[in-house]
């Protein structure tokens, strides 16, 4: 099937689902709890009534994705405050994905990533400058390697010309944030919501342990759950943000979501933890597979660091042969 539905209800409804199980090929979801798989057809409805009206309004198909924030500080997971091969990967997969659901609706698809490193890189303890270097190199890379499906946005773009970082994250959350206690409320009542803070709390805590040495873990552990709690406020607030500058989006997630969630978790790196994202990770290739791990765990294998083409640093196993690039369609199969 091509080009746009010819005003047939029914092709117009199986066109969406078919755009739907394509974004689902990318899907990360937690294993299911109870009632989820019950409630797995509201999801579904959900997304594809969303594309239906887009499909029958003849629009491209738009993704919206916060992620590509900055790179961990810290050093036991990552290379560097640089993107490196497992961002090249990713941007690679979701231009696949776009390609993909192109070939069967002519309109196409755009996706936007919506940068949220500005939104909390006081809570994480990386720097304003590392966020600009990074979003740079993002930018960068889409541009360098031709995803004409893909653009950025991030808080810059909404206050133009305001340089004070501070004042840029307080008004968005005067704006769209609710307050800390609601949070925390949620976070104690549904299931789904313990589990996103139990995730946050828990990259927070990795690398905050090591990032303060002199800190008990105890410590550590006690301030990483309180900043979990913002870092989940000011999250909701860039998604509220977001939901407001693109309201016709479909709606994706880096995060493992539920099957009946308004957002689509997806996983654009292969890893054994569903929580991990390239920019808390480095890439390993195992002759195989290109997978995310941290960087400790890749030096402790044995792996040696090397570079795609001279420029994307990854890790690759005793014995492994890598070389050359890796393309979009063995990225997004």
């Amino acid at each position: 099937m091509s080009g746009i539905a010819d005003k047939n209800p029914a092709i117009e409804t199986v066109l969406a689902h078919q755009i739907l199980e394509i974004i689902g090929e990318l899907r990360n979801a937690p294993p299911a709890g109870d009632g989820d798989v019950a409630r797995a057809a509201e999801g579904i409805c959900y997304h594809a009534g969303r594309i239906e009206a887009l499909v029958r309004a003849a629009k491209p198909i738009q993704l919206v994705l916060p992620a590509f924030p900055a790179k961990s500080a810290n050093p036991e997971k990552t290379t560097g405050i640089l993107p490196d091969l497992g961002e090249v990967i990713a941007l690679r997969r979701l231009e696949a994905l776009c390609v993909k659901i192109e070939e069967i609706y002519a309109p196409g698809a755009q996706l936007v990533i919506c940068s949220d490193g500005r939104v909390f890189s006081d809570l994480v303890q990386v720097s304003d400058e590392a966020v600009s270097a990074y979003g740079d190199a993002i930018r960068a890379i889409i541009a360098d390697e031709g995803l004409t499906h893909l653009t950025t946005y991030d808080l810059d773009d909404l206050f133009p010309g305001l340089k004070d970082h501070d004042v840029t994250r307080r008004l968005l959350v005067e704006k769209y944030a609710e307050a800390v206690e609601v949070v925390r409320e949620r976070a104690a009542s549904d299931s789904d919501a313990r589990r996103m803070y139990n995730g946050i709390h828990r990259f927070l805590f990795e690398d905050l342990v090591v990032l303060n040495p002199g800190m008990s873990r105890t410590k550590v552990r006690d301030w990483a759950g309180a900043l979990a709690y913002l870092v989940i406020q000011r999250s909701n607030a860039w998604s509220n943000l977001v939901l407001e500058q693109f309201p016709e989006a479909v709606r994706l997630s880096i995060h493992p979501q539920p099957m009946h969630s308004r957002k689509i978790g997806v996983q654009m790196v292969s890893s054994a933890n569903i929580w991990r994202t390239p920019w808390h990770a480095s890439v390993l290739f195992d002759g195989k597979e290109y997978t995310l791990v941290r960087r400790v765990d890749a030096e402790a294998m044995g792996a040696v660091l090397e570079r795609e083409n001279g420029r994307y640093a990854f890790f690759v196993m005793p014995g492994a042969v890598a070389g050359g690039t890796v393309d979009a369609v063995s990225a997004f199969n």
